[in-house]
């Protein structure tokens, strides 16, 4: 391989700029790197968008204008590690405004269809903790929930 990782590919049905540039506004270190149209040879109009090469939270991303062929489902979902309720609340509110519906256990989906997990960072030690009744406590609090509260989390944990 050329380059260190991967780039992952959003198709998208004229909405590549848009996304690109709404995503780099959610996420620190990010940046839009480099914008290619179509020429007069296509695929689309001449000047158009064709590709937003963009780095949204470190990681390399490729927004494609492909046309409507193809939709995002859950099959495929970003996971946001958060420290605190604090970053839940900002990632959960900036991807579910204009059009993002939230979904079960710290699911959404932004208002282009793309699926995120918001996760507090410690609940996958939580459900995943040798104690059977911790563990079991924790995943019994998150089943119920749609954006994750850190707080009735670690207090399911710990049995209050």
């Amino acid at each position: 391989m050329t380059t260190d990782g991967f780039t992952t590919c959003l198709w998208f049905d004229g909405q590549a700029e848009e996304a690109a540039d709404y995503y780099v506004s959610i996420f620190k270190n990010s940046s839009i790197d480099r914008v290619s149209r179509s020429t007069e040879a296509g695929p689309g109009p001449a000047g158009s968008v064709l590709v937003v090469e963009f780095t949204a939270n470190g990681q390399k991303f490729v927004a494609l204008n492909g046309g409507p062929q193809f939709k995002f489902n859950e099959a495929i979902s970003f996971q946001i590690l958060c420290a605190d309720q604090q970053e839940i609340d900002h990632y959960w509110t900036k991807l579910t405004e204009n059009g993002g519906e939230g979904g079960p256990c710290g699911w959404l989906k932004d208002r282009y269809g793309v699926s995120w997990q918001v996760v507090y960072d410690r609940l996958i030690d939580m459900v995943g903790d040798p104690d059977p009744e911790k563990a079991g406590r924790a995943t019994q609090a998150m089943m119920g929930m749609g954006k994750l509260d850190v707080t009735a989390l670690e207090k399911a944990y710990a049995g209050q």
